[in-house]
């Protein structure tokens, strides 16, 4: 899996602009939103990662300085993640331990991605929230009459009839 690419897709789909930048030792995707910036740094394996990654940040942080500080309250939500595909799983816990980091950057430290899946659970605290909704056979009229129990049965009868908003309206306002 081509974790760099794979990421640029998930983060453009969550609304982020992405752009690569060739100079940080390792590919690295940097993307930004209205409320948060961020560099994702891919290594070619979890030793890589855990060897270097502070020297990839800090040469990323370093060339990116001015812009991050100009981003005003953006500058305070910035994000450096670091993933490895080839990554030994018992190296798993040591990567992980990075996000324990809390100098310059939130960090999000994964290695042993080899799925899409997996790349999307480690990408979850950027993504936005979504839920899927359960649509089944229901009868939505009785759904919804079971919501407007606090309505008056008149108005409710009237709101889920024919009646016109002005009826409904008049009938909310009469109501004791």
């Amino acid at each position: 899996m081509d974790i760099a690419t794979q990421s640029e897709v998930l983060l453009r789909s969550a609304g982020y602009e992405t752009w690569t930048w060739p100079g940080g030792g390792v590919p690295v995707v940097c993307f930004e939103n209205a409320s948060v910036a961020g560099f994702l740094h891919v290594f070619g394996s979890g030793e890589g990662l855990l060897a270097d990654w502070r020297q990839v940040q800090q040469a990323t942080l370093g060339r990116h300085a001015a812009s991050l500080r100009s981003a005003g309250a953006k500058a305070w939500n910035v994000y450096a993640l670091f993933l490895a595909g080839g990554s030994e799983p018992v190296l798993a816990r040591q990567i992980e331990r990075i996000e324990e980091d809390f100098s310059m950057t939130r960090k999000i430290a994964r290695g042993d991605l080899r799925t899409a899946a997996d790349l999307r659970r480690t990408l979850l605290p950027l993504l936005p929230v979504l839920s899927a909704p359960v649509i089944g056979g229901a009868d939505y009229r009785a759904r919804l009459r079971a919501r407007l129990s606090d309505v008056p049965d008149d108005a409710a009868a009237a709101f889920l009839g024919a009646a016109s908003a002005s009826d409904v309206a008049r009938i909310l306002v009469d109501a004791p």
